[in-house]
């Protein structure tokens, strides 16, 4: 018995007699112990927050990538493998650019999202592949019929599972970060209020506080487009929500 469960646990694309697919299970695992990474959605933005993992004060913590922009209105939080994170990204942007090339407008959120997702699931059924280690919050504000700006949110896992949310999380403690969304959420907040929510998110585990450089945030609004916040305007945040610690970097839990 033992020796056929291994042998399902090394297959990457073959189900075990109870309907699991154990490498997709640990890519899951792999994106639990990965730092946290929160999106919300306000009135009429998104914001994107991720803690970064700053393994010495030597490291410059700006090189530890977390939230990246993939088009002028869409941003990606990521959280696990680094590594297949980037790749992931590198798709979405090219994916991204395609569209808007052939149909001469921005790519929206949920169409962006399950192509995403698309070609995550690929790889659970390709012999000689593995699943993306990664799981990833696609934000940004989409354009409707009606011709208004509305914010979208999405989170795509190993699987390639799209799944739409209001506000949401991946990474390490994040049915803790939710459960604290789930309190404190409020759809009709202003863009400063998503920002403080998803900070305050990232310490609610914990209740801990920290240097602006152990966090990342990214805002995407019709006006600005997609923009990181700067290092004293996370401090400011920090600072009025009484979560600034400025003893020095610390490893990321």
């Amino acid at each position: 018995m033992q020796g056929d469960q291994q042998a399902y646990d090394r297959g990457t694309s073959i189900f075990s007699p109870d309907g699991r697919l154990y490498q997709v299970e640990y890519a899951r695992e792999a994106v639990e112990r990965g730092s946290a990474s929160v999106g919300v959605t306000t009135a009429e933005s998104v914001v994107l927050a991720a803690r970064r993992r700053v393994r010495s004060p030597l490291m410059d913590p700006e090189s530890v990538e977390k939230l990246h922009q993939v088009d002028d209105l869409l941003g990606v939080a990521s959280a696990g493998n680094a590594a297949d994170a980037r790749q992931l990204v590198e798709f979405a942007r090219q994916t991204a650019q395609r569209d808007r090339l052939t149909y001469d407008e921005p790519m929206g959120v949920e169409p962006l999202a399950k192509a995403v997702a698309d070609h995550v699931q690929e790889y659970t059924q390709s012999g000689g592949a593995r699943p993306f280690g990664t799981g990833l919050l696609v934000g940004g504000v989409t354009e409707d019929a009606s011709g208004d700006y509305r914010p979208a949110l999405y989170e795509t896992d190993p699987s390639g599972t799209p799944s739409a949310w209001d506000a949401a999380a991946v990474g390490r403690d994040s049915a803790e970060i939710r459960k604290f969304l789930e309190a404190e959420y409020r759809p009709d907040a202003d863009l400063d209020s998503g920002v403080d929510l998803s900070l305050e998110a990232l310490a609610a585990p914990d209740d801990e506080s920290f240097a602006p450089a152990e966090v990342a945030v990214a805002t995407v609004t019709k006006e600005a487009g997609y923009r990181h916040l700067s290092a004293d305007e996370r401090r400011s945040a920090l600072d009025r929500l009484g979560l600034l610690d400025e003893s020095g970097n610390r490893q990321a839990s």
